[in-house]
């Protein structure tokens, strides 16, 4: 992870003892500190995220990374606009113009003029990019499968469900979380 350092987490919040103050006090009976929750659920986003690479470089995707994948989310099956794609994404026209480039460089993506209106530019995905989308869904899958194997098939049904209920659906699926960031 990003935020490690010579095998230390730079996190002093993280590095302040998982479920302990400062001062040796354990959590609330019955769960963590309010500021766990949000670690923990990025954290397995994380881990999630990092396997699926790995697992996608392996089977022929080695240059492919987890702004692709939410690029190619955003271009959508009808194709976007490099504008489209970066209020998509809560990034900048220039910002999403980078990484299109990268993802044409890379033969997941294709550019073409919009039938409806030719001085606008359509990106595409290829072939290369949709049997990418589908392979990570493939992946996602198996690493699920993984996680009910370990935590048990009713648990992960049930934190999904949990997760389902708390997370308003217009907000479920977005994806501009570089926005949180302070990204333009």
């Amino acid at each position: 992870m990003v935020d490690h350092v010579a095998k230390e987490n730079v996190n002093q919040v993280v590095d302040n003892g998982k479920g302990e103050s400062g001062d040796g006090e354990r959590a609330p009976e019955g769960g963590g500190r309010g500021y766990e929750l949000p670690l923990l659920l990025f954290g397995g986003f994380r881990t999630l995220i990092d396997r699926l690479h790995a697992r996608l470089a392996t089977e022929g995707h080695p240059d492919l990374r987890p702004a692709h994948g939410f690029a190619m989310q955003a271009i959508g099956a009808r194709g976007a606009t490099a504008s489209e794609i970066g209020r998509r994404l809560g990034v900048s026209k220039q910002a999403a113009g980078k990484t299109v480039d990268r993802l044409l460089a890379l033969g997941y993506a294709e550019r073409a003029d919009d039938p409806a209106d030719a001085r606008r530019k359509l990106v595409h995905l290829t072939p290369r990019g949709y049997a990418a989308l589908a392979r990570s869904a493939a992946i996602f899958d198996e690493l699920r499968a993984e996680w009910a194997a370990t935590l048990g098939a009713d648990r992960v049904r049930d934190l999904e469900a949990a997760l389902r209920n708390v997370v308003p659906a217009e907000t479920a699926f977005r994806l501009d979380a570089t926005s949180w960031l302070g990204a333009p």
